[in-house]
């Protein structure tokens, strides 16, 4: 359920359980965390989903089992912030509870305009995991991040691109080619040099 596409030094990530909104279960995150360790030979990664929801975040059933508390979810978002390469998130459609993790810790993110962002985690019962209320803040402020966190509202893409939560919006037959277009400066650059530009870059 987690396609790796690996070609000429970049890897594209893709969620593959459309007909439940590419939901995670606890299989499907550990092979993410795997996916993102291994990743550090890569010159970009690219993480997108199948069909028109970008991740609905934790399995249900599983969520109630105790995935939502797993810390699976911080080693994946910790894997990924932690790349050397550059990292894009294409959320072809929304994104919501836990998977926000993963997107937050890529470099940049671009959302179809019918995306819709939220993190109903207090609702549910559940705190969010530690590092994503701070990459959250530190991309839209904390008042905006308690508006989702706390308040519990959905927003928008364009509501997203306004805050800074996404850096574009891009009609869906160009999400991929977009995301490609971003990366490709990386990908063939000298892979030092792309290395310590990362390091240099806040």
């Amino acid at each position: 359920m987690i396609e790796v596409d690996r070609k000429n030094g970049l890897w594209t990530v893709i969620l593959d359980r459309p007909e439940k909104a590419n939901s995670l279960t606890g299989e499907m995150l550990a092979d993410l965390v795997e996916i993102a360790q291994a990743a550090s030979e890569a010159r970009a990664l690219i993480l997108t989903g199948k069909g028109k929801v970008f991740s609905a975040g934790a399995d249900l059933d599983e969520a109630k089992a105790g995935l939502a508390t797993s810390d699976l979810w911080e080693k994946l978002s910790g894997a990924v912030a932690a790349l050397p390469c550059l990292t894009v998130a294409a959320l072809n459609g929304t994104l919501a509870g836990g998977a926000n993790g993963m997107a937050l810790a890529c470099d940049l993110r671009i959302a179809v305009p019918t995306a819709k962002f939220f993190y109903p985690v207090m609702k549910l019962g559940f705190k969010p995991q530690p590092s994503d209320p701070k990459r959250m803040a530190a991309l839209i402020g904390p008042a905006r991040t308690r508006m989702i966190l706390m308040a519990g509202q959905k927003i928008t893409a364009q509501e997203a691109y306004a805050f800074g939560l996404v850096d574009r919006i891009v009609e869906p037959d160009a999400l991929m080619q977009t995301a490609q277009d971003l990366v490709a400066d990386s990908v063939a650059a000298d892979s030092a040099i792309a290395r310590a530009i990362a390091e240099l870059c806040p």
